[in-house]
């Protein structure tokens, strides 16, 4: 029997929308919402029905906002908001991305969608089809008055029936028009009766007939608002009974023949993803013209089922958990999650454990549920310490890969429970290295990017606010759902990123540089860092006199108290009362004063704002650094340890770096008196010191080999200083200002300043900038051929490649938006080089510990990672013996997979504190 489809493509589009971060393609082009409506399509379209056998299918869409029922009324849907700004131009692409499945893509003039799906499904029982209704709108669900007719409900993947409506309205589809009609609609201003909502409405129509049944019974009824606002309101229950009532009797747009499913067509859906980069979803096509996908056999390809929670396993008795590890060795490959009591994986305690081996086998292992108090409950569990004695040997066992999203966590806290992971593959970095700069790679973005699939939300399991509980608080049946969906989801996302890993030619980095480093920087947080509480006191206590000066001077300046923290105040104070000019409000109305606005005016000598600018950005500096540092380092200092932690994210920096969290070790100035104090407070336990080793001047070592610059590379070959041979290129002589200037203008090319950014730095016009870049160019045109050939790569590929083959994606390098353009080809321009630095000093961190075991010295620690540099601690005994070691792999770190022209510097200092090592 033929089976129509019939998709409300209006609710794809918003759902679409909603569910996705703002997404841009490489022409910069808003598409979001065009990538979700895809994949949605897609998976309706080709695979999630087809047990169903639908033989036509045709997408519904609203033509335009205006209708047949505006002109019966015209505040119809008046109170709706206009589509959001970047969802508009995306309404043709979605258009076209139908079209590209081959699918009709239906609309009419006067008609909304409904209209048009009454009308077809009229037409298709006539000729004895069955209809599917792609939708959970309730003005569609009067459609399913005949058998034939059902919807698909695909958010919450369930079908609905007339018992459906009958469980909603308390009436069947042939009475929800007169329901509807009673109680209206706010969303699309029907405007019904007052006072009267579902229960009244189903009631006054089971007991009345119909509308018409109710409107005459008023007279009759109680005396009361409900029969008053009935005879008052009569007219406008009529009106909305038309206005909710669908057209079935228009013509059809196309034949019902003419949407017969042929099923995906190759070549125009290519076209389509090929234009917007849509990569993951190519990666689905049976061949890619350039790269075809072959998948490994022990990672199928077939697209996975929706996830059926009702079907995960609460294991609670060891024989079944015997089982499942049973199956996992036998499998070769098994996913894995841990649920704990907190964030922080030096300290949260192990609840539960979740593990699957194929889509929708997943299970959750509780290990730590119960309340805490005195008459709380424990549920059937497995004793903890019998538990992890069994999954240990399974965990540890080198034949079978174990498959997590965000390991490190995961390792942190199975390691202090004496359970080393090994081997594994990490989705978060498999997710990273294939499309950095694309979108997030936090579990929830994923699913919904690759597999169309909603997450649970983890506050809708453990509440919100007062009623929020632990984890280990909630019924089993809520935490296996919760828990094993993150196993299960993980599962599906390594099926899809693992055989493109080598189709996208991103092996080599996840390999060589970011899956060995999980470990390593699991045990460095596990580490920690020792702090002197006492000496981070101190310098509270000092910060705080300072910025209670700074405010005394700040409000004289200004002319009166005002609150300094608040940019409206700070805004009024520096254009209105001072009367500074140059200053710009925002779309809040409100005058911007941030870093760059208020660096502008402490540099116009002229300004009456020169000073109180100054003040202010110390006040700032010095606040920051006081809660983020000072007081907050204090705060961190973990009890059963003595020492701070920090968490690396291998994922937070789209270049590659490293960036750290709780403390966040980055923005600590690096070459202030404040910052040394700071790093002052970073000590070694008693008989130890602190050995700090800084690449030096690594980015531009590497520029000197990637731009091939032969007289960077033959000054760095004999340890030259590069910024006085610099000085010396660009103004003949070098002295402290020419050097400095020099020094500035070496980072700043790299980093693809314009000639206004140069001249802000330099303290020059723009057209002295110029000159410099210029003739640093004719210098070394080796630089301006780099810079060149990077920004046409970019704009042609869409993304930059560093040396060990690390990608990051430059979605605007093709904004119609000038300074989104802009922003990108600066970006991009250091994108290969700061890359590779990162590349390279995470290949020293992964060499390290083995290097330094040989040489007998496997007690020396590694604490700490910040931007070129790592920090170990280490007997005061050893540093003679350790300091070689460490500059040797330092130094030798891209070899033998890289071999640069230049060398690669270390610089290595050894103190009692962080401090004192530089």
């Amino acid at each position: 029997m033929p089976h129509l489809y019939l998709v409300d493509g209006s609710g794809y589009i918003f759902r679409a929308y909603h569910r996705l971060p703002p997404l841009t393609n490489k022409h910069g082009e808003p598409v979001g919402a065009v990538y979700g409506y895809t994949t949605m399509l897609w998976k309706l379209a080709d695979e999630l029905h087809k047990a169903d056998g639908p033989t036509h299918m045709a997408v519904i869409l609203d033509k335009s906002s205006k209708t047949f029922r505006n002109d019966l009324y015209d505040q119809y849907k008046a109170h709706r908001p206009p589509p959001p700004e970047d969802l508009v131009p995306q309404f043709p692409m979605i258009r076209d991305a139908t079209r590209a499945f081959s699918l009709p893509c239906i609309e009419e003039e006067g008609l909304e969608a409904d209209d048009i799906i009454a009308g077809y499904t009229k037409a298709a029982l006539a000729q004895g089809w069955q209809v599917t209704i792609v939708s959970s709108d309730k003005d569609l669900m009067q459609l399913m008055t005949d058998p034939s007719v059902d919807m698909y409900d695909t958010m919450n993947n369930r079908r609905l029936g007339p018992d459906h409506v009958f469980e909603k309205f308390g009436v069947g589809p042939d009475k929800l028009g007169d329901v509807l009609a009673l109680m209206g609609d706010s969303v699309d201003n029907v405007p019904g009766v007052t006072g009267v909502g579902p229960k009244t409405a189903s009631k006054l129509i089971l007991e009345h007939g119909d509308l018409e049944g109710v409107l005459a019974a008023a007279e009759g009824m109680k005396k009361g608002k409900l029969r008053d606002n009935l005879i008052a309101q009569a007219d406008n229950a009529r009106l909305s009974k038309v206005l909710v009532t669908l057209k079935c009797d228009a013509p059809l747009p196309e034949p019902l023949d003419d949407l017969a499913l042929q099923g995906i067509p190759d070549a125009p859906l290519r076209v389509f993803l090929e234009h917007h980069g849509f990569k993951s979803l190519l990666a689905k096509l049976s061949a890619v013209a350039d790269a075809p996908v072959a998948a490994p056999t022990s990672v199928p390809q077939e697209e996975d089922p929706p996830c059926e929670h009702d079907g995960y396993e609460t294991v609670v008795d060891e024989a079944a958990l015997d089982g499942w590890i049973e199956s996992a060795r036998h499998q070769g490959w098994i996913a894995v999650d841990t649920e704990t009591t907190g964030i922080d994986a030096t300290r949260a305690e192990l609840v539960g454990i979740s593990l699957a081996l194929q889509p929708n086998r997943a299970c959750y292992v509780p290990l730590g549920h119960g309340g805490t108090g005195l008459f709380a409950e424990t549920p059937p569990q497995i004793d903890t310490a019998v538990a992890l004695a069994k999954l240990k040997p399974l965990l540890e066992d080198p034949a079978v890969l174990k498959i997590g999203h965000n390991l490190k966590y995961d390792m942190i806290v199975l390691g202090r429970l004496g359970i080393d992971v090994a081997p594994f593959d990490d989705t978060i970095l498999m997710s990273f290295d294939l499309d950095a700069g694309l979108h997030g790679h936090g579990m929830d973005e994923l699913a919904a990017t690759h597999l169309s699939h909603s997450c649970i939300a983890f506050k809708d399991v453990v509440g919100v606010g007062k009623s929020q509980r632990q984890f280990n608080e909630i019924d089993l049946d809520a935490a296996t759902r919760y828990a094993a969906e993150d196993a299960d989801v993980t599962l599906r996302l390594w099926r899809r990123f693992k055989p493109r890993l080598a189709a996208e030619q991103v092996t080599r980095v996840y390999e060589m540089v970011d899956r060995p480093l999980v470990p390593v920087v699991a045990q460095m947080e596990r580490h920690g860092i020792k702090v002197d509480r006492e000496k981070l006191a101190g310098l509270s206590t000092a910060f705080s006199t300072q910025i209670a000066g700074l405010e005394t001077e700040i409000h004289a300046l200004a002319g009166g108290p005002f609150t300094i923290g608040s940019p409206k105040q700070l805004g009024d104070v520096l254009f209105e009362r001072m009367g500074i000019k140059g200053g710009r409000k925002g779309k809040s109305g409100v005058y911007s004063t941030d870093v760059n606005e208020l660096e502008r005016i402490a540099a116009d000598r002229d300004s009456p704002g020169v000073e109180i600018a100054g003040k202010v950005l110390e006040w700032r500096q010095l606040s920051k650094l006081k809660s983020t540092y000072t007081d907050a380092l204090q705060a961190q200092i973990n009890p059963a340890t003595g020492r701070v932690h920090t968490s690396y994210s291998l994922t937070g920096a789209q270049t590659g770096r490293l960036s750290s969290t709780d403390p966040n070790l980055q923005n600590i100035p690096i070459r202030t008196e404040i910052g040394r104090q700071i790093r002052d407070a970073f000590v070694a336990d008693a008989g130890n010191v602190i050995l700090a080793a800084d690449y030096s001047q690594i980015e531009l070592r590497l520029a000197a080999h990637m731009a091939d610059v032969p007289q960077l590379r033959e000054a760095f070959a004999s340890g030259a200083d590069i910024h006085s041979l610099t000085a010396q290129e660009l103004f003949g002589e070098v002295n402290r200002d020419t050097r400095g200037r020099a020094k500035t203008i070496n980072f700043a090319i790299l980093y693809g300043i314009s000639r206004w950014g140069l001249a802000g730095r330099l303290d020059v016009t723009a057209d002295e900038a110029q000159a410099m870049i210029d003739r640093y160019f004719e210098r070394f045109p080796g630089i301006r051929n780099y810079i060149a050939a990077t920004t046409e790569f970019v704009r042609e590929n869409g993304y930059t490649v560093t040396l060990f083959g690390r990608k990051t994606h430059f979605p605007r390098i093709s904004s119609k938006v000038q300074h989104e353009r802009q922003g990108a080809e600066r970006a991009a321009i250091n994108a290969p080089i700061q890359g590779t630095s990162a590349d390279i000093i995470k290949r020293a961190m992964v060499r390290m510990g083995p290097a330094l075991a040989e040489a007998g010295l496997g007690h020396v620690r590694m604490l700490l990672q910040v931007h070129d540099e790592l920090v170990f601690e280490l007997p005061e005994g050893d540093v003679a013996a350790a300091r070689p070691v460490i500059e040797r792999v330092m130094a030798s770190a891209a070899e033998p997979a890289v071999m640069l022209s230049v060398p690669l510097g270390v610089e290595i200092g050894v103190g009692p504190s962080w401090g004192a090592a530089h």
